[in-house]
């Protein structure tokens, strides 16, 4: 028995539980934008769709429950991953008075193997304007995620984790209409991205395209982190 297990814990009064959920976003490899959804295999909301997450164990921080709850409900592991907000009102969840800490990942879906384990009967993703209904609160929690990954694309380049190691410059382009919601003229958005010196050009071209073959690139985080001691800004 561990210390945490033998702690006897007395309350004067009730104390709510502490759950995470996970919203993660990745991109495929059609460049369409989606959410990994779990299908629930116990009540409540038996065999509804809802985000991966759980309960946070006494002996683990937050975000090392929601990687442990990721990996358990989806096999998805190293992912980029940051918290969102607190979502505890009230009647949130039907079986007690459950708070939540939300967490979003950013994932590019070619480079991850997605599997169903646990209390998750299935395990899929879902494009982010074609969503069924979801279990609890976690439609509240997905407009939340939503809003924070507009508006940090503006400011930082988180964007790139969502893509491919090598990506042309319209799938950049695509993503972030996508995320944004409206379209970006071509010629400003290239020419503000290229501006910026983050990305490295690679003598490489698309591959199996029916059209004109586009350049590669990458991105050179080491340059961007230079940059940011400098108080670099990503706006677009």
């Amino acid at each position: 028995m561990s210390m945490e297990e033998g702690k006897q814990y007395a309350y004067r009064y009730p104390r709510p539980a502490l759950t995470v959920d996970c919203i993660v976003f990745g991109l495929d490899d059609e460049d369409i934008l989606k959410v990994l959804l779990i299908q629930r295999q116990l009540p409540p909301y038996k065999d509804q769709w809802a985000l991966p997450g759980g309960f946070v164990q006494m002996d683990e921080s937050l975000e090392e429950a929601a990687r442990r709850e990721l990996q358990e409900e989806t096999g998805l592991q190293d992912v980029f991953l940051e918290q969102l907000y607190t979502f505890g009102e009230p009647g949130r969840d039907p079986r007690d008075r459950i708070v939540s800490v939300a967490y979003y990942a950013l994932i590019n879906l070619t480079e991850y193997n997605l599997q169903a384990a646990t209390d998750a009967r299935d395990a899929a993703w879902f494009p982010i304007n074609q969503l069924p209904p979801l279990a609890f609160d976690h439609p509240q929690i997905f407009e939340r995620a939503i809003a924070r990954l507009q508006g940090k694309v503006r400011y930082e380049p988180i964007g790139f984790e969502l893509l491919p190691t090598k990506f042309t410059l319209t799938q950049i382009q695509k993503l972030y209409e996508t995320i944004l919601g409206h379209e970006l003229d071509k010629r400003n958005f290239r020419k503000k991205l290229l501006k910026m010196d983050l990305l490295i050009p690679l003598d490489e071209t698309q591959q199996g395209v029916a059209h004109r073959a586009a350049r590669l690139y990458q991105f050179d985080a080491q340059k961007y982190q230079q940059h940011k001691k400098q108080g670099f800004n990503f706006e677009l």
